[in-house]
């Protein structure tokens, strides 16, 4: 797209998509499965020059100074590649949420009301870094009947041009219109305005995924609904009840199996009451794998090479190996905690006490909430989704993995025998 004249392409690709997005409204599973099959096909064949433009996306990355963070939320190899495929496959799979009848009953006077799934309409999803966003938010825009327009981050623009060519190519083999997935290739920032602006009307829903800065512009500038998330503060509770083995393992996993990623616990809390030796093992598992810690007076005594935590580092998103930790007066320190501190994202409670455990999921007001489970569970692929579009912290519409009956909103059906109102 040529930059001097984006702002008239932008207009005509919401022109495209509302018209698409009206064929995409009546078609049969089959044929968005098909063209699904033909994604994967494509994606198959072109690895090579997807990965290798992505290596080179990565070189003008790291020239840039861009963080480890960036470098890793960028990088696509075999792995990563053959993910993508199988989030594929399993959208593929799932059942098509379009025209599922939600709710139903029938009134006194026989009217038949029946409340139906339907979809959203056209989709403009805003996104850095991540160049498996663009296949699994043109599968489950498909899957659930959406038009999307993407406009991916400027450090992936190689990487995520090929994969739209693949799957725009995907749509054309199967007779399906490629207008219903859009790829924004202009690295102009007002190419995000134009699209917070709603393009004349032709975009339903915005969706961001990426950091604080963009989420906040998107939630600020936006004149169509907004269906994003906050960063990912996520916490885990250690309650004096918990089995060691159990807490060792899941708070290392929460913690350091990615850091980069918004599930990533960022915040450490272990009850006042749990043996010393237990919060010394969590603490110094987490230091000998080279992880920053930084707590309150409380734990710092335990073990000299705790740092000092602030203000500041309880409301922290690191997305780096630092993680802040405090001691707390059972679980309802862990629970007052998380209310003041969280960004509604994750938490995870490492308990044998059920009685705590169900006052935990109870009253922990976030989107996802664990039981002896680590919070890098915070993901669509895990919650079998097939993949999502980002975890929403908000309390309307949808909260959690954004998948395909996320995607959707509903209509209501009614059916009468020529009932007329008095």
């Amino acid at each position: 797209m040529n930059d001097d004249v984006f702002p008239a392409a932008l207009r005509e690709m919401g022109r495209t998509a509302r018209l698409a997005a009206r064929s995409l409204a009546g078609l049969r599973r089959a044929e968005k499965d098909l063209a699904l099959g033909a994604m994967y096909r494509w994606l198959a064949a072109t690895r090579e020059s997807v990965l290798s433009a992505n290596a080179e996306d990565i070189a003008d990355a790291k020239r840039a100074g861009s963080s480890p963070t960036v470098i890793d939320r960028l990088r696509l190899d075999d792995l990563r590649f053959d993910e993508m495929l199988v989030s594929l496959t399993v959208i593929q799979q799932l059942p098509d949420p379009i025209g599922e009848i939600v709710s139903e009953r029938r009134r006194p006077n026989g009217l038949l009301i029946q409340r139906r799934r339907v979809p959203i309409g056209v989709i403009a999803i805003i996104y850095e870094s991540r160049p498996n966003v663009t296949v699994d938010a043109a599968a489950l825009c498909l899957k659930s009947g959406n038009a999307v327009i993407l406009r991916g981050g400027s450090e992936a623009l190689q990487t995520n041009r090929i994969i739209h060519i693949c799957l725009a190519n995907a749509l054309g083999d199967t007779g399906l219109p490629t207008e219903a997935v859009q790829f924004v290739s202009t690295v102009d920032r007002e190419a995000v305005g134009q699209l917070l602006d709603g393009l004349d009307g032709a975009v339903d829903l915005v969706i961001p995924r990426g950091g604080s800065d963009l989420v906040e512009r998107v939630r600020r500038e936006a004149r169509v609904p907004v269906l994003g998330h906050l960063q990912g503060n996520c916490h885990v509770y250690v309650d004096a009840s918990a089995d060691r083995a159990n807490a060792e393992a899941i708070v290392l996993n929460s913690k350091l199996r990615r850091t980069g990623v918004c599930g990533a616990a960022e915040t450490l809390l272990i009850d006042r009451d749990a043996p010393e030796d237990l919060a010394r093992s969590v603490i110094g598992l987490l230091l000998e794998r080279g992880c920053e810690v930084r707590g309150d007076a409380d734990l710092r005594r335990l073990d000299p090479r705790i740092g000092s935590a602030t203000e500041d580092d309880w409301r922290r998103e690191y997305l780096a190996p630092i993680i802040a930790a405090a001691r707390v007066r059972g679980v309802g320190g862990a629970i007052e905690h998380i209310a003041r501190y969280s960004s509604g994202h994750t938490e995870s409670i490492v308990a044998e006490d059920l009685v705590a455990v169900e006052r935990f999921l109870s009253e922990v007001d976030s989107a996802i909430v664990l039981h002896n489970a680590s919070t890098q569970f915070a993901d669509g692929v895990e919650f079998g989704m097939g993949g999502e579009i980002g975890i929403a912290t908000g309390r309307l519409h949808a909260r959690g993995p954004v998948g395909l009956e996320e995607l959707t909103t509903y209509k209501y059906v009614v059916r009468g025998t020529g009932q007329t109102r008095g």
